[in-house]
């Protein structure tokens, strides 16, 4: 085995993937060595700390590893317009609220609500007082 000049790039890119991706070590070996990695948990960690040189077969087999488990993660992308469509705009109110216009028309709708009962009220007030006037009194 001998060493390959590639290898500190290859690790240094490799450990750079891990931690963008929130990898543990563990993690990695466990992936590592189910799909048939050949070397122990604390020698990927030597490796990775630049203590240990891997044959290029198995520094293939962790980043294979690494790619599979970064592939699992979830990622956020920008939508293009073709793909939004009327039930993402649905899941996307649900999820984020109403949009801003959305939430205004809703303030003025309740605004309106409570204008038009505060005006119910002031006409049952003055409604009740005509009642109370004195020397008037209903037929009957």
């Amino acid at each position: 085995m001998g060493f390959d000049p590639h290898e500190p790039e290859q690790r240094r890119r490799l450990r750079a993937a891990l931690k963008a991706s929130d990898v543990s070590i563990g993690e990695l070996w466990l992936n590592y060595f189910s799909i048939g990695g050949a070397v122990g948990e604390y020698e990927v960690e030597a490796y990775l700390q630049g203590l240990l040189s891997l044959p290029e077969t198995q520094r293939d087999l962790l980043a294979m590893a690494a790619n599979e488990l970064i592939d699992r993660v979830p990622r956020i992308h920008a939508p293009y317009s073709d793909d939004l469509t009327t039930s993402d705009d649905l899941t996307t109110e649900a999820e984020h609220g109403p949009d801003m216009d959305d939430q205004q028309s809703a303030n003025q709708e309740s605004a309106s609500q409570e204008r038009a009962g505060q005006e119910n009220a002031d006409q049952g007030r003055s409604q009740s007082a005509s009642d109370n006037i004195p020397g008037e009194e209903e037929p009957g």
